[in-house]
């Protein structure tokens, strides 16, 4: 009986010393996740998590999963994602050159229409292709008008809720059907000698706009080299100022980039010998106009020049371009609606029913732009993760999908982020997003493992972004450690 109650008393003792005693399965990644949102978390703000692991097919972590945030540039994933989706996802970004008349003794009596499809990668080697194409034609002359073609999309040319004080910043451009460069110039000075100007060089050449030199060369006092214009005023007078010490480069955008696109057209076509001679009556002051191209009988195409989706999406991803990511949505409202003519919303409105075909409700979350610019747009980082995993569960979605996410350490916005010698390094690919007090991050990552893991993070009101992406990048090496 003794015997009994001593290995009774034993028993009971090591039981309790177990319970007491550190176990490495309570030690889970919601613990260390929790304690890290407990002490690393910058003071004031405050984090919404989600963690899905895409391998085993169930949720791995979820703090305030369903708190509603502003995605900032996460809010491309949603459009891209979407957009990817399509059955048409695979066609290119098209502009094209037609014209309507009759070609006679080096003349051609009738009109050109140049046709944006709102390609954003549209740059100088692409005008140039258009303009070569159109000088092989046997005619020197215009009798008639040259058209811009931007009935695609209406004339909002910002998105709903941008911040008017950021232009001319060129991550602010002003949209178009007919984007040249991004609608973006880029002003690069050389230093000359002590105290004289720079010499400037300006991407792309165009008589659209003007240039005023106020650098001085090797001359600190000058304060920092800044490319601006006269932006209050919608006009594109550039100015350059300050110190140039060593070769500078600078941007702006420009406004209205249709008459950008079209100035800088008709630019070229005279420097290729083709002149516009006005018809009787013509009131056209200018070399050119806008008007919506109606295709007939005597119309011909003349040239073509198109962008593969997968560049739009590289620039989307890696380099959080706004103008590609809303490029890309207006292009899902013509997709989606089978219009002709198309706003901004007819996109959101496609984003919203896949929202809706993912299982959740599209009334719950504010949808107000393509690329996340908005202050306007509300998500979770729960509804991240639902695209994210449908991104997974589609081949073709998530190989377009994952090539052109950032890689950690390595490439795009976060190839200052996850260096070497991290856990990170090379095993995050995830998207960035960020402005004032905002901060998030979405994407996917491989766990120690082997599993696939889609997670986002959205930091709210954390008015230092360094703090907000030291938490981000522990909370993925907490991941990974699984």
């Amino acid at each position: 009986m003794k015997r009994l109650l001593f290995y009774c008393l034993l028993s009971f003792f090591l039981l309790s010393v177990s319970a007491q005693k550190p176990d490495n399965r309570v030690n889970t990644l919601s613990s260390r996740l929790d304690t890290l949102i407990k002490y690393k978390l910058p003071v004031g703000s405050n984090v919404a998590i989600s963690v899905y692991d895409l391998t085993s097919n169930r949720p791995l972590y979820a703090y305030q999963a369903d708190k509603l945030s502003r995605p900032a540039s996460t809010m491309k994933l949603l459009t891209t994602i979407t957009a990817l989706s399509r059955p048409e996802a695979d066609e290119p970004f098209r502009t094209e050159v037609w014209y309507k008349g009759v070609i006679e003794q080096d003349t051609l009596r009738g009109d050109i229409y140049v046709i944006g499809g709102f390609d954003p990668e549209f740059d100088d080697y692409a005008l140039d292709s258009l303009v070569n194409a159109v000088s092989r034609f046997p005619f020197s002359v215009i009798q008639g008008n040259v058209y811009g073609d931007v009935s695609m999309k209406d004339s909002l040319y910002w998105g709903s809720g941008w911040l008017w004080d950021d232009t001319p910043a060129s991550f602010q451009p002003y949209l178009s059907p007919l984007m040249l460069n991004k609608g973006v110039v880029t002003v690069t000075a050389f230093p000359t000698e002590r105290g004289d100007t720079a010499r400037l060089e300006c991407t792309p050449v165009s008589s659209y706009y003007s240039l005023t030199n106020k650098t001085q060369s090797r001359t600190p006092s000058a304060g920092r080299f800044r490319v601006s214009r006269n932006w209050l005023e919608n006009g594109n007078n550039l100015v350059v100022t300050g110190n140039v010490d060593a070769k500078r480069t600078g941007t702006v955008n420009i406004f209205s980039s249709q008459d950008f696109f079209m100035r800088t057209f008709a630019d070229r076509l005279q420097a290729r010998g083709i002149q516009r001679i006005p018809v009787e009556k013509d009131t056209l002051s200018s070399d050119y106009a806008f008007a919506e191209f109606q295709k007939d009988s005597i119309s011909m195409r003349m040239a073509v020049y198109d962008t593969p989706v997968q560049a739009v999406v590289n620039q989307i991803m890696k380099e959080s371009d706004n103008l590609n990511a809303e490029a890309m949505l207006c292009r899902l409202g013509m997709q989606s609606t089978g219009k002709k003519h198309i706003s901004a919303d007819d996109g959101l409105t496609a984003v919203r029913a896949f929202i809706k075909k993912l299982g959740y409700k599209p009334d719950r979350y504010n949808l107000a732009d393509g690329c996340g610019l908005s202050n306007y747009n509300y998500v979770s980082p729960e509804l991240l993760v639902a695209f994210l995993k449908h991104a997974y569960s589609s081949t073709t979605v998530f190989q377009k999908l994952y090539k052109a996410l950032p890689i950690g350490g390595v490439d795009g916005t976060l190839k200052y982020r996850m260096q070497k010698g991290t856990a990170s390094y090379k095993n995050v690919h995830a998207k960035t997003g960020s402005f004032t007090a905002v901060n998030c991050l979405a994407g996917y990552l491989k766990a120690n493992n082997g599993h696939q893991i889609a997670f986002a993070i959205m930091n709210q009101n954390v008015l230092s972004g360094k703090e907000a992406r030291a938490f981000q990048d522990k909370v993925c090496e907490e991941i990974i450690k699984r």
